[in-house]
């Protein structure tokens, strides 16, 4: 069964169509720069050229029609009818409190994902914009939502409320949501199929390290806790996010700078993080270079970055009482060994050791733990496109 597999952002679009019986890619483009001068279509599909379409895309509707039209093309496609498409997955980032699991769209779903767009104003309003062009495209196949804060929705009340006024997780549900779900679900399952744990007895522990990076806490297959909160802001220091911070420093800076919340905001979002310490860059690979190189603010920068990562493993041990495994992914923590080994650093307690042959894979799953290390620590490519189809897969075929 193929699914189509859409990514929105507010000038992007992404799309893998996947054969979920093989877990195999057909075909995955980009659509670019869409409403802006200069728009284009990198076309990939598998074991046929690279198709590069240069035309003005004035919204995505255009966009979606494009990524048909290549999908179907005699020389640069991979279906011959759009029949052959079963259903479309949609990344959504944000559900807030009332989704849990993938659920087909219609208008109360939309009205949902719109609702929420004050949670997420940068993606939410793209997903939606995204859901209704392909519905226009495609429309008598199932559409499906699957959420980035879905997973973390297990979450017990104790780890997702904010210690403000109970009144405003009664009037406007805020509260910690998390995000980077599907990443998390996805890698957590995979721990448990390479090591063999029981999913009913587990205990483990997901970093999703990369510019944007936080950490799950999975307990016998279920989200208990997570890194970020309301917004993909709280939690671990990012490219350019601040993560957490004491809130009475905005009030100093608001002060001292004559700042309002929305620029404020704005410097924690985007200036912050690795790109506001080390003053270089928010690529984690120029800040490790210019850090290597003696540059002091690059060298703090690394270091704040590897123990706030490790604090919050050690919070989650905590949390459940105990790790059997711990799985690093994304950009970062898929292919630096270094990064790796200095967070385990500080994990030596649990009786963590690495396996100096294994630390240093890059971009494929790995046990990088030695067999007598008590806790075992793996390397995981994570698959956010398979996980999403699997997810639409298995809803429509209920």
């Amino acid at each position: 069964m193929n699914i189509l597999v859409i990514n929105c952002g507010s000038s992007s679009l992404k799309y893998q169509l996947i054969d979920t019986n093989s877990k195999s890619v057909l075909a995955k483009g980009l659509c670019e720069r869409i409403g802006i001068e200069g728009s284009k279509l990198t076309h990939e599909p598998v074991g046929k050229d690279e198709l590069i379409v240069e035309k003005p895309m004035k919204d995505h509707q255009v966009a979606v029609d494009m990524v048909m039209k290549a999908l179907l093309d005699a020389q640069y496609g991979v279906i011959k009818d759009i029949s052959e498409i079963s259903a479309v997955g949609h990344r959504v980032v944000h559900g807030s409190k009332y989704y849990s699991d993938p659920v087909q769209i219609n208008e109360d779903v939309k009205k949902v994902i719109k609702d929420s767009s004050d949670f997420s104003p940068l993606h939410n309003p793209a997903n939606l914009i995204g859901i209704e062009a392909c519905e226009k495209a495609m429309p008598n196949i199932p559409h499906v939502a699957v959420f980035d804060t879905a997973f973390h929705q297990t979450m017990p009340e104790k780890a997702f409320i904010y210690a403000i006024p109970y009144e405003y997780y009664e009037k406007y549900n805020i509260r910690r949501y998390g995000f980077h779900g599907t990443s998390h679900s996805y890698v957590s399952k995979k721990v448990l199929e390479l090591s063999g744990l029981d999913p009913n007895n587990s205990k483990i522990i997901v970093a999703h390290l990369g510019n944007g990076a936080s950490i799950t806490a999975v307990q016998n297959g279920k989200c208990v806790d997570t890194s970020m909160g309301l917004t993909p802001l709280e939690g671990l220091i990012m490219g350019t996010r601040s993560g957490d911070i004491d809130a009475g420093v905005l009030q100093y800076i608001a002060h001292k700078e004559g700042m309002d919340i929305d620029e404020l905001l704005n410097m924690l979002n985007k200036k912050s993080g690795m790109l506001g310490l080390s003053g270089i860059s928010s690529d984690f690979r120029d800040v490790r270079k210019a850090a290597d190189e003696g540059n002091h603010r690059a060298e703090v920068a690394s270091e704040a970055f590897v123990y706030r990562v490790a604090k919050y493993i050690g919070s989650y041990v905590a949390a459940m009482n105990g790790v059997d495994a711990i799985a690093f992914t994304a950009g970062v923590g898929e292919n630096d060994g270094a990064k790796r080994a200095e967070i385990c650093e500080y994990l030596g307690y649990l009786g963590i050791q690495l396996d100096d042959k294994q630390i240093n894979v890059r971009g494929e799953e790995a046990l990088i733990s030695t067999p007598d290390s008590k806790v075992k620590v793996y390397a995981i490519p994570t698959n956010e496109e398979l996980s999403i189809a699997q997810q639409t897969f298995a809803l429509i075929n209920k």
